[in-house]
């Protein structure tokens, strides 16, 4: 309505065909499928990491290729090496927990709301550093991958060990927490750009939204010469423009086939994910 367009202006239905769980995939692929048949459209299943992915191109200030890529949400954490649309290298991963895994379980520890990212972050501003230390877990691992488990458990002793906590030392936990997380994270983005000899960075999913991790990247781009890119804010936790924006870019790339038979895919390897 806001683009004065009609469903009949739609060229393509794109939908999340994985990974994620199954019945809600089933849901969405069998919404997308049924308007694309009554619309006589094509439709198109889009990889739910790769609409993070692609997510920043929405800005008004867009990457380009080929570019290094943190995608770090609830569910993942993963740097990625970029060079097309369907054209991606994993370079690392988490070894357990992913980021805003950890983040919602702190919060939780911490007596905080779901989801616990912007909780944690938003006690966070209140504490300041001093009176709790916490691990940056495999910051001189020498490889790119993480490890998010450990911290959590970090949080725990020390929620068991100060019991009961008052609110100031919550807020200093929380603050030591985020940046535990974005030391690490900030971390092996500038190691990732080193290792491939590129000097674009892409930040996308949830925990991209964190502004102290922005702030630790920007500096740290900053002082290198090299480049980070975001979505905006409401497009960094999951969102519909993402999906129909990675199904455009598809769609530009190559045919899409239009059958409305489906299959869904809860687990779906990213660097699967073949160029169109």
């Amino acid at each position: 309505a806001e683009a004065k367009q009609t469903l009949q202006d739609v060229d393509v239905v794109a939908y999340t065909r994985g990974p994620g769980l199954a019945g809600a995939l089933l849901v969405g692929a069998g919404v997308a499928c049924a308007l694309g048949a009554a619309l006589n459209k094509p439709v198109l299943g889009v990889h739910h990491l790769e609409g993070h992915l692609l997510s920043p191109f929405l800005s008004e200030d867009p990457p380009e290729f080929p570019f290094v890529a943190l995608l770090v949400s609830g569910g993942h954490t993963q740097l990625m090496r970029v060079d097309g649309v369907g054209r991606y290298e994993l370079l690392g991963e988490t070894i357990d927990d992913a980021a805003g895994e950890a983040f919602d379980k702190t919060a939780k520890l911490l007596g905080l709301d779901y989801p616990g990212g912007p909780a944690v972050a938003k006690l966070a501003a209140q504490g300041e550093k001093g009176r709790f230390k916490l691990p940056r877990p495999m910051l001189n691992s020498g490889d790119l991958n993480f490890s998010f488990s450990g911290l959590k458990t970090a949080v725990l002793s020390l929620v068991n060990k100060h019991q009961p906590l008052n609110s100031s030392a919550k807020a200093e936990l929380a603050w030591e927490f985020q940046e535990a997380i974005t030391d690490v994270l900030s971390a092996k983005c500038m190691a990732a750009l080193r290792e491939t000899g590129l000097d674009n960075l892409v930040v996308s999913g949830g925990v991209g939204a964190n502004l102290r991790l922005r702030q630790k990247l920007n500096a740290a781009v900053r002082a290198k010469l090299c480049k980070v890119s975001y979505p905006r804010l409401e497009f960094c936790t999951d969102n519909g423009a993402m999906i129909a924006f990675a199904g455009a870019m598809r769609l530009q790339a190559a045919k899409v086939d239009g059958g409305y038979g489906f299959s869904v895919k809860p687990r779906w390897d990213l660097a699967e994910l073949l160029a169109p």
